[in-house]
């Protein structure tokens, strides 16, 4: 129970990033709430310390970055390293994305084979692509949040981190899910 909590607290703090370090920027007397924000990066990092699964090492790795960036942004007064934070989380996917791509199975192949084993030549092909899309989509993100965070404008740096990335994330995903759904249903027919 304290770990499903934990879970959605963290991913809570995790989407609602931007719009913290917005209020903080606006109203620095809510320079508080980095203290309990980096206490629950911390425990979540704790908790994933000894995973084994590489999305959760990956949470791991994001959970203790953040509770690194929170405090040291809360000691320091700074704003400016957590506006970095984004750029870390699509640096990491990217790392994990492209990295599988030189192994025999990428990421998604692996996700994809978890519910469909026996996936087909075809389907091989297309998860690597997939992964391949993904990655390129990390790098153009994180490239663009970096930018963002060099601008040093924050209204500019919410929009992006806090909105566009978030809008352009979900048509990814919607598009290949719908793209996937199209590929295998009409595979089915040519099967069937």
């Amino acid at each position: 129970m304290l770990s499903a909590a934990l879970r959605l607290l963290n991913a809570l703090s995790l989407l609602m990033w931007p719009f913290i370090v917005l209020l903080v920027a606006t109203h620095p007397q809510w320079h508080i709430l980095f203290w309990p924000l980096g206490a629950v990066f911390a425990l979540r990092w704790w908790m994933l310390r000894g995973a084994r699964s590489e999305m959760s090492r990956l949470g791991a790795r994001l959970a203790l970055f953040g509770a690194i960036f929170t405090c040291c942004a809360g000691a320091l007064r700074s704003l400016h390293l957590l506006m970095w934070y984004p750029v870390l989380v699509n640096l990491l996917l990217l790392s994990l994305f492209a990295s599988s791509l030189r192994g025999p199975a990428s990421l998604v192949e692996r996700i994809a084979r978890l519910s469909e084993p026996e996936l087909s030549p075809q389907g091989v092909s297309y998860t690597r692509r997939v992964t391949q899309l993904w990655s390129l989509f990390f790098l153009f993100n994180g490239s663009v949040a970096a930018a963002t965070c060099l601008a040093g404008n924050i209204h500019w740096w919410t929009l992006w981190n806090g909105g566009i990335s978030y809008l352009l994330t979900g048509s990814l995903m919607a598009g290949e899910w719908l793209l996937r759904q199209r590929i295998r249903q009409k595979h089915e027919n040519i099967t069937g």
